[in-house]
């Protein structure tokens, strides 16, 4: 019998991993860098202690990113293989209820019961192990934890989206330091809720609003702390 040829196409959720863990990074470092260099600055700092402390703020910033990412992403990881290995303790103790238990998520889906027990005989033939992970646990090559990748994915976003409020408070004048830092990272984060939006397929618009609010709040809250702070010393 001929195999037809796979049909391929692309989906969103093929980037669901590298993407949340893309945009949180960027979207982070960019509203806390942003705000720390508001803050510093309406405290009445010097120009170069607020470029020195957004710098450490980046370093910082994208180390934490990475370890807690890390940390996340392989306590997923650790939660999947234990499920696997009790799957495949399973399997090997009784298929026969484990086949069961397949052609029963089949008849739960739609399938009449003889076409769910052939369905489910035919995968467990091919990957019984596979087929469990993706239908009964809802483990996929696609969604499966990746520490390592999200890891580096957090701190390089959010190395890249630090570097952005900090170029404008290199070249930026010192009087006027406060409305060009909150201006610029304000419309790169409206660019960057529009951009993820876009590649997730959601609205483009309600993207950059949501991220441009919360980007605001933050820094306006950082800078009248730092104003308090600045004005009590």
């Amino acid at each position: 019998m001929k195999i037809p040829r796979r049909h391929t196409e692309r989906h969103r959720t093929d980037r669901v991993g590298w993407l949340r863990a893309a945009v949180l990074g960027a979207n982070d470092g960019l509203v806390s860098t942003a705000s720390l260099v508001v803050g510093v600055a309406a405290a009445s700092a010097s120009h170069g202690s607020i470029l020195v402390t957004g710098i450490a703020g980046l370093v910082a910033g994208a180390m934490s990113m990475a370890a807690g990412e890390y940390v996340s992403v392989h306590s997923q990881a650790d939660t999947e293989s234990a499920d696997l290995s009790r799957e495949r303790a399973e399997l090997a103790f009784d298929p026969a209820a484990e086949r069961r238990e397949l052609a029963t998520i089949y008849m739960a889906r739609g399938l009449e019961p003889d076409l769910a027990q052939q369905v489910a005989e035919q995968l467990m033939k091919h990957d019984a192990l596979g087929a469990h992970a993706r239908d009964e646990l809802g483990i996929s090559e696609t969604l499966s934890a990746r520490p390592v990748q999200a890891a580096l994915a957090s701190a390089a976003s959010f190395a890249i989206g630090a570097a952005l409020p900090l170029a404008v408070t290199a070249l930026a004048p010192e009087m006027g330091l406060i409305a060009w830092v909150s201006g610029t990272s304000l419309l790169f984060l409206a660019l960057l809720g529009a951009l993820a939006a876009r590649v997730g397929g959601a609205g483009v618009l309600l993207g950059a609003w949501r991220v441009s609010f919360w980007g605001a709040l933050a820094m306006a809250i950082t800078a009248g702390v730092g104003a308090l702070f600045g004005a009590v010393v």
